[in-house]
């Protein structure tokens, strides 16, 4: 009886964490397509995706990851890319964000045994690599043609490097720096605040 207790509330809090953390993500993504440095937004929606791995699990950030990329395709956050590729682009967006919330879930839940501040940092590193390394996969299968033209248009010799420093150069970094201060400081704060007895 007490087991059963205890696998209710536990699928409760998975629950209500997803939930919460949907909507956050929704609403960070659509905010975030506001913010732009370079060519494309900011994804702030990496953050849930790694506090979602911490709090509820590799499920719970997969989805996370998954409503991510639906969020983006249905902004227009993708839409220079719709217009080159529709079904890659899909492929591709759908795909950066479920594999970043696949992967940081599960190396979390592989590290958190050892030390659970380890393993969010981890899961904070790994999921903007994997977004963002997706993404290169992406534009190397399906736009790599118009990419060249892009760069080449703004003087780059390299589609590479074009790849690199223009699409995903500063976005890339400033969403690393921020998910490795900012997850383990909001996944530190929601368990202290649990551990409380109100």
């Amino acid at each position: 009886m007490a087991n059963t207790k205890r696998f209710n509330r536990d699928k409760m809090v998975k629950l209500t964490v997803a939930g919460v953390l949907t909507a956050i993500v929704v609403v960070f993504q659509l905010l975030g397509s506001f913010i732009k440095f370079g060519t494309f937004s900011i994804s702030l929606v990496l953050i849930p995706i790694v506090i979602g791995a911490a709090l509820g699990g590799p499920i719970v950030s997969t989805w996370l990851g998954l409503v991510f990329g639906v969020v983006v395709l249905a902004s227009g956050d993708a839409g220079a890319f719709l217009a080159i590729n529709p079904a890659g682009t899909v492929v591709t967006v759908l795909l950066k964000g479920t594999l970043a919330g696949l992967f940081g879930g599960l190396v979390f839940e592989a590290l958190k045994k050892v030390n659970t501040y380890f393993a969010v940092i981890v899961s904070a590193i790994l999921v903007p690599v994997t977004n963002t390394g997706v993404f290169l996969i992406g534009c190397k299968l399906f736009f790599f043609e118009a990419i060249s033209e892009w760069g080449a248009a703004a003087g780059f010799t390299s589609t590479a490097k074009f790849m690199i420093v223009a699409l995903v150069g500063f976005n890339f970094l400033f969403e690393l720096a921020i998910n490795i201060i900012l997850s383990p400081t909001v996944v530190g704060v929601v368990k202290a605040i649990g551990k409380r007895k109100i």
